[in-house]
């Protein structure tokens, strides 16, 4: 051992040796709080202030309906969805093409646009969270078509972040914050979209 290691080694002894030993006794978990619901004409308004488009739907049935009128107003035919999207939500007279096997990325981006559920979304600051489980399919499938088209239920509305957080405590899956379309300025505020995700969101918001 080198003297300069040794010395070094020997002043980190001296600096430690009155510390206590560390305490490895498993601590309880913190109680998770409880999500305060949120306001769905709250949240549809926020939404609305991001350039996004929301439409509302009072019967459920009616969704796939609503989805394929929506997917005409943009042209778009070929749809990428997650393999396991609720069929409730699959839209009449479009190609739906399913991630499995898993597409590759020149296909997702060749799509005319995706088409997922979400995990919650958030009134106060029009927020849609994608925790890319059952419905949203994986992260790339949601950032690579220019269109995403995203169905959120009411009961999955909630108030604030710190009431999104305490919903997602356990996820062990990737997170991601979708608030409105894809945009960003560079430091002369020249707007650019379409950087990091789908220039064109449309939020489906019913019971």
């Amino acid at each position: 051992m080198s003297d300069a290691r040794a010395h070094i080694l020997a002043r980190i002894r001296l600096a430690t040796g009155d510390r206590a030993p560390a305490d490895d006794t498993p601590r309880p978990p913190i109680p998770a709080p409880d999500a305060t619901p949120g306001d769905p004409d709250l949240l549809a308004e926020r939404i609305a202030d991001y350039a996004a488009t929301v439409t509302r739907v009072d019967d459920p049935a009616a969704i796939p309906d609503v989805i394929a009128a929506i997917l005409a107003r943009h042209q778009a035919t070929r749809i990428a969805i997650p393999a396991d999207l609720d069929h409730a939500l699959r839209p009449p007279g479009v190609e739906l093409i399913a991630d499995d096997p898993p597409l590759d990325h020149d296909a997702i981006a060749g799509a005319d646009g995706v088409l997922t559920a979400c995990a919650l979304a958030i009134a106060r600051t029009g927020t849609i969270v994608l925790d890319h489980t059952a419905g949203q399919g994986r992260r790339a499938l949601t950032l690579l078509p220019d269109l995403h088209v995203c169905v959120i239920r009411t009961h999955q509305v909630v108030d604030d972040v710190p009431d999104a957080i305490a919903g997602l405590l356990g996820a062990t899956t990737p997170i991601t914050l979708v608030s409105g379309p894809s945009a960003t300025s560079d430091i002369e505020l020249d707007r650019v979209e379409g950087v990091h995700g789908p220039r064109r969101l449309e939020a489906v918001l019913a019971p």
